[in-house]
């Protein structure tokens, strides 16, 4: 009897944790994008600049005008093509969103053309058209895989937020799982991202056949989860990718439970380059996540960085740095816009120190060391080299540093 009280008493609380979580979301729901967010805008003489995002999709397509694609589950890869334009009034580090209907071009993100494709073959020829625009050896993509209640529509919008902020080259590809974008669909989400792990793989599986010459990853919170799964899958096939083209693993805020993540790691082994985890102390949401998987602390929010460096992962952690969101779960967005500032602070205070830990502007990088002693014993370049001369040990550090901010903020290594 007392533990069934003892059960009761939990599960009332889960649910006032869960109301307490989702209160500041409701009351903020006029901020999310509407039912027809991606309604075309075909006349637009304002907009600053305008981005082509690739979608591989494991949602269902939605006739709804404006809609595109929603939050249920399909057993196919579905692709696109999305042109989407920013305003002149962005802010770096937030997303101008429609939230009136039509969206309007002078002050919010809206889509210039959208098209689905029907096949691989018409996603792979998309792509390669995006990689030509760019020169020979520098022809990159970034894959960026959403976290827990992301509607299609705000995926689109924080991808183009990163691109548009980091002024990073590269092509942008969105993987997007079935979220229903809801405070109480975590389940629902997190079976949806299980499902995804061989719709993922094949998505990646297809941008490194592309002919990019690297590609990257970024994956945030719930997200975290199916990009892992679906490349320890890679790891264990006869397929592996290609190392030479591997350039850097985010992620951002893992939603994933830190012995899960260590016993990834040991299946993965050594690796090309480590993975770059992004944490935070004070993630509300992961806390929620935290609480309902039985007290057990999430990848995102487990700030015990040397252990995390040991286990093979370079980490930066932000937990001093003042968030956008009153989640504290979008600070991995941040480093798009800090980008610029932090490659120069960061060179510099790394070549002063000299460690492999080294704290900049609130943000505390460790494991630097890892990532280019891996890129070295595996024979991948070492861009310290480019100038003709020798590297040392410092000038790694460096270099990697630089390297891991560029590719945090959605570009290249």
């Amino acid at each position: 009897m007392l533990r069934d009280a003892s059960r009761g008493m939990r599960r009332r609380f889960a649910w006032l944790f869960v109301a307490a979580l989702a209160a500041p979301v409701l009351a903020g729901c006029a901020s999310r994008p509407g039912d027809d967010a991606l309604s075309v805008i075909e006349v637009d003489t304002v907009s600053v600049s305008t981005h082509t995002l690739l979608v591989a999709s494991s949602r269902a397509r939605d006739p709804r005008p404006g809609v595109f694609y929603n939050g249920e589950r399909t057993p196919e890869l579905s692709f696109a093509k999305v042109e989407i334009s920013v305003p002149p009034t962005h802010k770096p580090g937030m997303v101008e969103a429609p939230t009136k209907s039509p969206p309007n071009p002078a002050t919010d993100m809206v889509v210039r053309e959208a098209v689905y494709r029907d096949t691989p073959a018409q996603f792979n020829a998309d792509l390669k058209s995006e990689l030509s625009k760019y020169p020979a050896g520098k022809r990159q993509a970034v894959i960026f895989v959403h976290g827990y209640n992301t509607l299609f529509s705000e995926a689109l919008y924080r991808l183009t937020q990163m691109v548009e902020d980091s002024k990073a080259p590269g092509v942008p590809v969105l993987f997007t799982w079935a979220s229903r974008g809801g405070i109480a669909d975590y389940v629902y989400d997190n079976n949806s991202a299980t499902a995804a792990r061989d719709r993922l793989e094949e998505t990646i599986r297809l941008v490194f056949a592309s002919g990019a010459d690297q590609v990257s990853i970024v994956a945030h919170s719930m997200g975290n989860w199916v990009t892992v799964e679906a490349l320890r899958q890679i790891k264990i096939s006869d397929r592996p990718l290609p190392e030479k083209k591997i350039g850097n693993i985010v992620l951002a805020a893992p939603d994933i439970d830190v012995d899960v993540f260590k016993s990834q790691l040991k299946r993965f082994g050594k690796l090309p380059k480590p993975f770059i985890v992004i944490v935070s102390s004070d993630d509300k949401a992961l806390a929620f996540s935290d609480f309902i998987a039985g007290d057990k602390p999430r990848l995102g929010a487990y700030t015990h960085d040397t252990e995390l460096v040991e286990l093979g992962a370079v980490v930066i952690d932000m937990s001093r740095v003042k968030s956008t969101d009153g989640f504290n779960h979008a600070k991995f967005a941040q480093l798009a816009e800090m980008a610029p500032q932090l490659r120069g602070m960061l060179a510099r205070a790394a070549k002063a120190s000299g460690a492999s830990s080294v704290e900049v502007a609130g943000i505390q990088f460790s494991g630097l060391d890892r990532m280019r002693a891996a890129q070295v014993v595996a024979g991948l370049p070492d861009a310290t080299q480019s100038s003709g001369g020798e590297a040392n040990d410092n000038d790694r550090v460096v270099d990697t540093a630089t390297s891991i901010v560029r590719a945090s903020a959605v570009a290249g290594p």
